[in-house]
């Protein structure tokens, strides 16, 4: 989450709340950074935390984010009743647990898992969390191969494209893994299976495969991946696994892509990850992540404990944390089925795909991919739009109530700037009609500029996986 740091604005600001004076019953302040000495009513409480809130964003105009903004009245229903559920408490909610279970074995059997009844999984926080315990349980893996065979076990590494989530660069930061990158070069914007065995070695605890880049929606190529590694594995001995972080792409893939070999049905991938609170479509607070066996998850990560009653294994970075997503995950799956999971997918990916194309038909910008992966798309301006900068068109897409993150792509491509839009369960056609009207209104004004008036510093959007630290070159 972020961090709080103490901000030159916060001098300017008041030390109190201002409370509207009709609350007569009440004070008219309140401390805005302590707590107050006594008590408020309930409904002025209320109020004035509501009032607070009015000038968050507007959910459905937000197309920087993946996540989830839109349930169902019944899942909203039932996430309000599981609201003081633990979910670490199995022994007083074993109901809860079950239907935990249950959605693991549910994912194990989407991703061809070879036994789903016996499959290995556990819910999370999100997919950040569930790639953190994934990232464990392959060093762990390699630990115990190397010790067993007599070798050095002390330097372990993790080969992944640079356009991964910063989640990845937590792990081997967190957990001392040397994080190598495989940067970016001329069109290629996420890794391929050649980069991948050119950065192994025999310390590679695993290859991390992206089943939906962040930074412009693609698949990258896991079967390539894996059939790559599996030369590597002949020639060199190297057993390198592969874990699929399939944040946003493992509940697309499977219903728009069902043909599209990504996932347990490669033998070399051991886990895969994914996350209920984007196209798994609950609200913020669920990931999951799966093992294709019980052999892919070393026992000595798990915990048992029995302090809350019965003994329960636990394989987590926290402890206690809510039970009402799992539970909301669970009716999503009995209430959407294959056929509503691939109808809800698949619209999106058609919105998202003639957006791009009318996007692309302004004249003003230049696709770096449609939409045709992930529901999701990045785009430059075209060549001679020289006046302003895709930071401008963010800008001005914020003046109208849309929220159109502009970056730049990481290393060795920091010179390409981008706009993306994910488009999510509830962004419909008439909402992309109304985005191309905001961008038509916008460019006149923008072509009418000098120079562009703002640059990546008022960037509001940042994937944080290009640190100092990884500049590993590759091994042959």
């Amino acid at each position: 989450m972020p961090l709080s740091h103490p901000s030159h604005r916060q001098d300017r600001r008041r030390a109190e709340v201002a409370v509207n004076p009709v609350f007569t019953r009440e004070p008219v302040v309140i401390p805005r950074d302590r707590i107050p000495d006594g008590e408020l009513d309930n409904d002025t409480a209320y109020q004035v935390v509501h009032d607070e809130l009015m000038l968050d964003g507007n959910a459905r105009l937000n197309l920087a984010t993946f996540v989830t903004t839109w349930m169902e009245p019944k899942a909203r229903d039932l996430m309000a009743e599981c609201a003081d559920k633990n979910m670490i408490d199995k022994d007083e909610y074993p109901r809860t647990a079950d239907l935990e279970q249950r959605c693991v074995r549910m994912l194990a059997d989407l991703w061809h898992a070879e036994d789903p009844a016996e499959a290995t999984g556990c819910s999370t926080t999100g997919s950040s969390e569930a790639c953190m315990l994934a990232g464990l349980a392959l060093k762990r893996r390699w630990q115990h191969r190397r010790r067993a065979a007599g070798q050095p076990a002390d330097r372990p590494n993790i080969v992944m494209g640079i356009n991964v989530q910063v989640c990845w660069e937590k792990f081997a930061n967190y957990w001392d893994v040397e994080a190598r990158l495989v940067p970016m070069d001329g069109d290629r914007f996420h890794l391929t299976a050649e980069e991948a065995v050119r950065y192994c070695d025999e310390n590679t605890i695993g290859v991390v495969a992206i089943m939906g880049s962040t930074f412009d929606g693609s698949y990258e190529p896991v079967a390539g991946i894996c059939a790559a590694l599996d030369r590597l594995h002949e020639e060199h001995g190297w057993d390198v696994p592969v874990h699929v972080d399939g944040a946003s792409g493992a509940m697309i893939a499977p219903f728009c892509d069902a043909d599209l070999e990504w996932d347990f049905r490669l033998p070399r991938v051991a886990s895969i990850n994914t996350s209920g609170h984007k196209y798994g479509l609950v609200y913020p607070g669920v990931g999951w992540v799966v093992w294709r066996d019980a052999a892919a998850l070393p026992d000595d990560l798990v915990f048992r404990v029995n302090y809350l009653g019965g003994e329960m294994p636990t394989f987590a970075l926290n402890f206690s944390r809510p039970g009402a997503q799992v539970v909301a995950q669970y009716y999503n799956f009995l209430r959407l089925g294959h056929d509503g999971y691939r109808r809800i997918q698949q619209y999106c990916r058609d919105v998202a795909t003639d957006l791009a194309r009318r996007i692309a038909g302004l004249g003003a910008f230049r696709l770096i991919t449609d939409g045709s992966h992930l529901p999701v798309f990045a785009f430059t301006l075209a060549d001679d739009e020289t006046g302003y900068s895709v930071f401008d068109v963010s800008a001005a897409l914020r003046e109208q109530g849309w929220l159109v993150p502009a970056y730049t792509f990481p290393r060795n491509r920091e010179d390409l700037a981008v706009l993306r839009i994910v488009v999510r369960n509830g962004f419909s056609h008439d909402l992309g009609d109304l985005l191309i009207d905001a961008l038509e209104r916008a460019l006149p004004r923008l072509r009418g500029q000098d120079k562009p008036q703002h640059g990546r510093e008022s960037a509001g959007f940042s994937h944080g996986a290009d640190s100092p630290q990884a500049q590993h070159q590759p091994t042959s």
